[in-house]
C-alpha cells in the first residue's frame, strides 16, 4: 500500500497510523437469531479493506452498523473516533456511501445535482480537507465530463453507476463505503474506477471499506480482506497471506527444449533458483502460481461450512 506524505494530522480527522474504524465484540441479534457473533477488526487511514462472504454471512448488517444506520446488540464500535450509534451531522459529513443502486432525481442534470449535493458539505470544510469536491473536477475524475449537462434519467447504466460514485465522494470523505461499486461497468470503466480508488487512498488518504462478490476486484484493490461466514470472521489478512493458509505449495510451470513442465514446491524461490542454476537460459515461459483469492475464499468458506455441519451432527448425536 502507498501512503501519502502529506499532513500527518487533520483538525477533524484521525492521526496518521491510528485506526479509522475499530470493531470489538460486535454482536447483532434479531429475536432469537444471532446474525453477528463477536466480530473484531479495524482499518487504518488510506487502507482498502474488502469485506467478503456468502449471502447471509452478515456483511450488510455489519456495514449498516458502521454507517450508523442500524443499532447493534452488543460490542464496541468506533468510526472516526465516534460511536456511530450517536454520530451527528458533522461526523456523518466525513463519511461517503456508494450504494448498489440510487435512483432519485432523474430530472436533474448531472452537474447541477452534484453541485446541489455538494453545498450540504460546505459547512464542514476544514483547511486540511476542503469540502465539497470542486464539481467540475469531480465530474472529470469519475469520467462524466461528456454528460455534465445531461439529465440523470437519460444516463446509461454504466454512466449512472459513475454518478453513484460521484455522489458518494462529493464531500471528500475520510471513510468511504463501497457496496458492489462496479456493477454494470465495462472493462474500461472498471479500470478507471480502480485508478480512482488508488487516487483516493494514495492522495487523499481516504480509507475504503469495500463489499463485493467480484473476487478479482477485491484482490486487485484490497490491502486487507475480511471474510465473514455464519456471522463470524473466519479469515483476516492480505490476499497473499490468506492464500498461504490454504496452499502450502506453489505451482511452477516452465518450458525447456520444447517440453512443458509443472512442479509443486513449498519454497518456490529456492526451486526456481536451482532450476536456473541447472539449465540457465534453457528455461522459458516461467510462471509461479499460488492459489488466487477465489480459490482461497471458496476453500475457507467450504471448510467453515463443513466444520459447522460436523459440529451440528455431533451435537445432535450427543442429544440422542
Amino acid at each position: 500500500m502507498t501512503t501519502s506524505t502529506g499532513a500527518l494530522r487533520e483538525a477533524t480527522g484521525t492521526p496518521l497510523g491510528e485506526p479509522v474504524l475499530e470493531v470489538r465484540g460486535l454482536r447483532m441479534r434479531y429475536g432469537s437469531t444471532d446474525v453477528l457473533r463477536g466480530l473484531d477488526f479495524s482499518a487504518r487511514r488510506g487502507e482498502v479493506v474488502a469485506v467478503l462472504g456468502p449471502n447471509g454471512a452478515g456483511k450488510t448488517t455489519t456495514i449498516e452498523i458502521l454507517e450508523g444506520f442500524r443499532m447493534r446488540s452488543a460490542g464496541d464500535v468506533r468510526v472516526l473516533g465516534v460511536d456511530p450509534a450517536v454520530g451527528g451531522e458533522r461526523w456523518r459529513a466525513r463519511l461517503g456511501v456508494v450504494l448498489q443502486s440510487w435512483r432519485d432525481h432523474s430530472k436533474w442534470r448531472v452537474r447541477e445535482l452534484l453541485h446541489h449535493l455538494g453545498t450540504y458539505y460546505a459547512g464542514y470544510s476544514t483547511p486540511e480537507r476542503r469540502r465539497p469536491w470542486p464539481v467540475d473536477d469531480l465530474i472529470e475524475v469519475v469520467g462524466l465530463a461528456g454528460q455534465a449537462q445531461q439529465r440523470v434519467g437519460r444516463l446509461s447504466g454504466g454512466q449512472r453507476r459513475r454518478l453513484d460514485v460521484a455522489i458518494g465522494i462529493v464531500g471528500r470523505p475520510e471513510l468511504l463505503f463501497l457496496d458492489e461499486p462496479t456493477v454494470g461497468f465495462d472493462p474500461s470503466a472498471r479500470r478507471d474506477f480502480h485508478d480512482l480508488v488508488h487516487r483516493l487512498t494514495d492522495v487523499d488518504e481516504t480509507t475504503v471499506v469495500l463489499t463485493t462478490h467480484d473476487l478479482d476486484e477485491a484482490e486487485k484493490l484490497a490491502d486487507r480482506i475480511v471474510i465473514l461466514a455464519g456471522g463470524r470472521i473466519i479469515a483476516d489478512g492480505s490476499a497473499d497471506e490468506l492464500s498461504r493458509r490454504i496452499a502450502r505449495e506453489s505451482e511452477i510451470r516452465w518450458t525447456r527444449d520444447g517440453n512443458r513442465y509443472v512442479h509443486s514446491a513449498a519454497d518456490a524461490t529456492r526451486f526456481v533458483r536451482d532450476l536456473f542454476r541447472q539449465y540457465g537460459d534453457g528455461i522459458g515461459d516461467l510462471e509461479v502460481r499460488r492459489a488466487g483469492l477465489e480459490e482461497t475464499y471458496m476453500t475457507l468458506v467450504r471448510d467453515f461450512e463443513a466444520g459447522r455441519s460436523a459440529s451440528a451432527v455431533s451435537a445432535f448425536e450427543e442429544a440422542l
